[in-house]
């Protein structure tokens, strides 16, 4: 038992813990389907997949860390000057297969896979090597990025399967704060996917 204690005698609330990240979305036709789909596998497990689950789909491009208590404002700051000067144009992200990642016995990711577009591999490598390059390497980074969308966490494996292609046009990005273990997801920044302005000189008379 803790030795720090509350003024009203009970023990303090622990800190919460907060994981920065980020991702893109999909828009609401593809969440449907994906929660469509989610729904459907998880009633063969016994699973109940909640609607508003929806709503926090995403894709996570780049995982800044996770921090107790609150996200120092520093590396928030830092996050949302590198996103803001990143370019690139809108690019299609298509999910054609389902399948389950390794986890936690009763605890397995059911995830949406197959999305690898040279568009997509192009811009989260280069989210990658700003943010690393701005001092934000905390996080938990792994050698090959391999998109996918977590549907929900099944009892047991789902066999890796094609389905009708889950797919929407990403048109920008967000950075997303979560709060570990209580479902709660607070967009801190959100821009839009453009590609870089260039300048035109005007033609010389000579």
């Amino acid at each position: 038992m803790s030795d720090q204690m509350s003024l009203d005698g009970f023990e303090p609330k622990a800190e919460r813990l907060h994981n920065l990240f980020l991702a893109l979305m999909p828009d609401a036709c593809a969440a449907t389907q994906a929660q469509e789909l989610a729904m459907d596998l998880g009633r063969a497990q016994g699973v109940a997949v909640k609607a508003e689950r929806s709503a926090r789909f995403h894709v996570t491009l780049f995982h800044v860390g996770n921090f107790l208590g609150e996200v120092p404002a520093g590396v928030m700051r830092t996050a949302r000057d590198v996103a803001e000067g990143i370019a690139a144009s809108p690019f299609d992200v298509s999910f054609g297969r389902v399948g389950s990642f390794h986890g936690k016995p009763g605890r397995l990711p059911v995830v949406l896979q197959g999305a690898t577009s040279s568009a997509l591999m192009s811009f989260q490598a280069a989210l990658d090597q700003q943010m690393k390059r701005a001092g934000l390497t905390q996080g938990e980074h792994h050698r090959q990025f391999t998109p996918h969308l977590t549907l929900f966490y099944g009892r047991s494996p789902v066999p890796d399967q094609a389905i009708t292609p889950i797919a929407w046009r990403a048109r920008d990005f967000v950075l997303i704060r979560s709060v570990v273990g209580e479902g709660i997801y607070i967009e801190e920044g959100r821009w839009p996917l453009r590609a870089a302005s260039t300048s035109t000189k005007p033609a010389s008379n000579e």
